[in-house]
């Protein structure tokens, strides 16, 4: 069984600086993508940054040049450093794998992790 585990969420004021670690755990083949998902209250889930096994990287607009996503997909982690953070940075962050197993490809959601900007 494939698990994503999160963690480095919490409350930080505007300005302020958090790093987020994901740890993709179970018997997989390999990583293909990484990647961490937001959603706001009241508001859709997006797709914050991804990055491939090639190391090529994207990210949403409001999150250029602030935020920086990074993996070891030897050790099967992926972070999200998150600089300059504001108050419409808040929401839950999920991290997201697409992994390939020795039946076929998968797609995982973490359980969340809560960022809360608020001075």
């Amino acid at each position: 069984q494939v698990q994503l585990v999160e963690s480095g969420g919490g409350l930080v004021q505007p300005g302020g600086s958090l790093r987020l670690s994901c740890k993709v755990s179970g018997r997989i083949v390999r990583i293909v993508t990484m990647g961490w998902y937001r959603q706001a209250p009241g508001e859709q889930r997006e797709l914050v940054a991804t990055v491939g096994n090639g190391g090529n990287t994207n990210y949403t607009d409001s999150v250029k040049g602030r935020f920086t996503i990074s993996t070891d997909y030897a050790k099967n982690t992926a972070s999200l450093q998150m600089d300059n953070l504001q108050p419409e940075d808040t929401a839950v962050y999920y991290c997201n794998a697409d992994v390939e197993l020795w039946y076929g490809r998968r797609n995982y959601l973490g359980q969340g992790t809560q960022v809360t900007v608020s001075s």
